[in-house]
């Protein structure tokens, strides 16, 4: 078996929450890495979404943590990208709990992802998102 431990480190871009509005997105550095991927834990939806009552996730990137744009389609692995640098949209029920990966190439150094609700959400949607940064010179430090 080959060692897939030592070569990342997984950080918190929203952290395990019930999400009713807008989080505010931390930057993630992705100096030192070779490679990123955006993963997506979503719970099963407080209510029930449509194209008015919804949760887009957008990714945006940066050089210098200071202006930001959004990721286009050559940017991200897995997904086709919607304008505006959607990369998941929650526009219909989502009545079980799911996970979903992306990988990022953009070859920016920093990289922020929103959960972005428009129209009325009167309950929360558990979310957690995580990027794993593989590291260009490993081991990468413990997260025990």
């Amino acid at each position: 078996m080959k060692d897939f431990h030592s070569a990342m480190t997984r950080v918190a871009a929203i952290g395990a929450v019930v999400l009713a509005a807008d989080n505010t997105p931390a930057a993630i550095d992705l100096q030192g890495t070779i490679g990123a991927e955006i993963l997506l834990d979503i719970g099963i939806g407080g209510i029930t979404f449509n194209g008015t009552n919804k949760i887009e996730f957008k990714v945006t990137h940066s050089d210098d943590d200071s202006t930001y744009t959004d990721v286009a389609d050559a940017d991200i692995l897995g997904v086709t990208v919607a304008s505006d640098g959607i990369i998941k949209a929650l526009t219909a029920a989502h009545a079980a709990a799911a996970v979903y990966r992306f990988g990022y190439v953009g070859g920016k150094r920093y990289i922020k992802i929103l959960a972005d609700f428009s129209g009325t959400h009167g309950t929360g949607t558990p979310i957690a998102v995580s990027v794993l940064k593989f590291g260009s010179i490993n081991p990468q430090a413990a997260q025990a």
